[in-house]
């Protein structure tokens, strides 16, 4: 009944994550998984952790994890902070930077749990449209009154944006955090974590969900200057000082860990994406140059709608957005070379 409901519960309108369909007759092309298990290692770590350490807490300062990722991303342990998957990791940016005075601002297409937050958390938000090529224009992002955060690549777009033209949004907005959410950083040019050592309003937000293979394990981290991640921690304790189990911690570090499996699985996804990407063009679809392990195309002569429909009917997910601007195209997540066959097989069909 609503009227036990508060005022926070009333104005929310939830994010609406991509059906998940536990059939394994289903190819699942629509929430952007990794099609490859993660490293071998993770399982002997889980399985380790499982017999010995599961009556104790986990840490609540993940310190052992925290180093393993700043060895590999070349920052300082107290330059990292780590949570329950990078949403939790975003909503405690928004909590920890963002004030319910002050307007931020992100891209108009972009995750769509940004406003879903902004509105949770009373923060008010500019939607800055794109060019008509999906690129942002970095001067509509310059001296914000309240911080903005843009991931790079976006999704659902996948393009990239230099970095360039990122520091150029970060020095610009010298009294404000700009958060750079590089959820799928790995499958393109590079990284802005350098920059952390020159602008200490600058926030980097990951997760293992998509190159590590993680996502069942939900981790997530930031990195910054060490006073973002103190803002960060204060947040966090105030609400749940254990938010990573001690099965995650233990996966994640072995995840990070095994460079070499993650340089070949990533490297197998972008082999893959770019021959999607000329298979899709073959067949008459415009795509946009994507950073990502999925791709976001459009066809004229085809109605997107109908298209994600009948594939779904024919037991194949794809995610269709059905907004202004783009409710002409598809996202498409790559999967491994044997499904993205049976995917074309299936279009072939439908778009005959």
């Amino acid at each position: 009944m609503m009227k036990y409901w508060s005022e926070r519960t009333k104005r929310c309108t939830p994010y609406i994550p991509g059906e998940q369909i536990n059939d394994p007759a289903i190819i699942k092309l629509n929430t952007n998984e990794n099609p490859y298990p993660p490293s071998p290692r993770v399982k002997e770590a889980i399985q380790q952790e499982m017999e010995n350490s599961l009556h104790r807490y986990p840490s609540s300062t993940l310190d052992s994890l925290r180093k393993v990722i700043a060895r590999q991303e070349k920052v300082q342990k107290e330059n990292v902070f780590v949570g329950n998957g990078s949403d939790e990791v975003l909503a405690f940016a928004f909590m920890a930077f963002f004030s319910p005075d002050k307007a931020i601002r992100f891209p108009a297409i972009t995750y769509s749990f940004y406003p879903v937050y902004a509105n949770l958390f009373q923060i008010p938000f500019e939607e800055i449209p794109l060019k008509r090529d999906f690129t942002i224009n970095e001067h509509d992002f310059f001296r914000s009154v309240g911080g903005v955060i843009l991931p790079n690549p976006n999704a659902p777009t996948s393009i990239y944006t230099s970095l360039e033209c990122i520091e150029a949004i970060i020095k610009n907005n010298p009294d404000h955090v700009v958060i750079i959410d590089e959820a799928y950083v790995d499958f393109a040019p590079g990284t802005a974590v350098s920059l952390i050592n020159r602008y200490d309003n600058l926030l980097i937000v990951k997760t293992l969900s998509k190159s590590r293979s993680l996502a069942g394990l939900r981790v997530g981290y930031a990195i910054g200057h060490k006073h973002l991640m103190e803002a960060l921690i204060r947040i966090k304790d105030s609400f749940n000082s254990y938010t990573v189990d001690r099965l995650a911690i233990v996966g994640a570090k072995a995840a990070m860990e095994d460079t070499s499996y993650f340089a070949e699985t990533t490297a197998k996804i972008i082999q893959t994406r770019n021959w999607v990407v000329t298979e899709m063009e073959k067949r008459g679809f415009f795509v946009l140059p994507s950073a990502t392990n999925f791709i976001f195309a459009h066809s004229p002569d085809y109605d997107a709608e109908m298209l994600y429909q009948q594939l779904k009917a024919k037991n194949i997910l794809i995610r269709y957005f059905k907004k202004p601007t783009i409710d002409q195209y598809v996202r498409i997540s790559i999967g491994t070379d044997n499904m993205m066959k049976k995917f074309f097989q299936q279009v072939d069909e439908i778009i005959g």
